[in-house]
């Protein structure tokens, strides 16, 4: 036969006067007798059987590089031996920028969530007091949650008042706060809600400003069905109360009487002539005064301590004012 790889074979050769025909064994290209050739072709494949069994893998074959591994082989693979993901970089990942100095490209959620936090939320080191305050206003950030936090008007929330008593005691009466604005009539009303949720009361929120009659009739259906069904008290906070006219305010003046809402109210005119005179009488007026400067000091040195500034005394201040002329002005 004509050796040569892929190539049919030809026609055998005419044997030659006086000698056998030779046969070429294709398994281990021998060329013998054609006589010898069976017996040889099964010692010839018993060896390749057993050398399989030793462990003698066939050649390998080429790898191809366009396509991918077959799907029974791939699942047949160990995992260390599987290739690498490619990484991904992603435009809209929080973290790091893919180009970021000194950090990794296509941070994880894990390394995103891993990052210190400043002032309750993922700010940067060195981030601005606008950064910081991007989001919630200084004045609800700050806003105190009990009687001890809660600074000013001691004249009317001292330590043996009757009022400071009361809420102690979580026997919260129908109350009336007027005052001028920024008092604390908000912040007193978020205090007294915070103990009376403790307690398993009901407190509802509503505004003068937006809320109609309906809304109104609504939180005292809901106060009449948890007082008759549950057992549980409802406390309504109705800021800005002159904003309702005298007809609107009737539609409290039963269910206060009666005990299914407590009303607390919060105005800054003068209730005898914006608050109806049937409903003030079922209420007590609390007169919050104007915050003292001991006051508006110690609250300020408190925001001043949540941000992290820095307050410069009196002599520094008139001297770094006089030497940043020009300059951009501190935080």
């Amino acid at each position: 036969f004509a050796s040569g790889s892929g190539a049919a074979p030809t026609a055998p050769r005419e044997p030659m006067e006086g000698a056998e025909c030779a046969v070429r064994c294709p398994v281990c290209l021998r060329e013998l007798p054609a006589a010898l050739i069976n017996s040889h072709l099964d010692l010839c494949l018993q060896a390749a059987e057993g050398q399989t069994q030793r462990g003698c893998s066939p050649p390998p074959k080429k790898p191809r590089l366009a396509a991918g591994p077959p799907r029974g082989e791939a699942e047949e693979r160990p995992e260390e031996a599987r290739p690498a993901a490619a990484p991904v970089f992603s435009l809209f990942r929080k973290g790091q920028s893919p180009g970021a100095p000194g950090g990794r490209s296509g941070v994880g959620r894990g390394d995103a969530a891993g990052q210190p936090e400043e002032g309750g939320g993922p700010v940067l080191r060195g981030a601005s007091v606008a950064e910081r305050l991007e989001g919630q206003p200084l004045a609800d950030r700050l806003r105190p949650d009990t009687l001890q936090d809660y600074v000013g008007q001691e004249r009317v929330l001292g330590a043996h008042t009757l009022l400071r008593s009361l809420l102690e005691a979580h026997e919260i009466p129908s109350l009336v706060l007027w005052g001028p604005p920024g008092c604390g009539k908000t912040t007193l009303a978020h205090i007294i809600a915070n103990s009376s949720k403790k307690k398993g009361m009901r407190f509802v929120t509503l505004s003068a400003t937006s809320a109609k009659t309906n809304d109104v009739r609504d939180v005292i259906s809901q106060a009449q069905n948890e007082k008759r069904l549950f057992k549980r008290k409802t406390i309504l906070f109705i800021d800005e109360i002159h904003r309702f006219n005298k007809s609107q305010q009737d539609t409290f003046l039963p269910h206060v009487e009666c005990g299914t809402v407590t009303l607390i109210g919060a105005t800054t005119e003068n209730p005898s002539f914006q608050v109806n005179a049937a409903l003030l009488s079922r209420c007590r007026v609390i007169v919050l005064e104007k915050l003292s400067v001991e006051a508006m000091e110690a609250i300020l040195l408190r925001a001043v301590k949540s941000l992290g500034v820095q307050v410069l005394g009196q002599g520094n201040q008139h001297s770094s004012s006089a030497t940043s002329s020009g300059n951009e002005s501190s935080e």
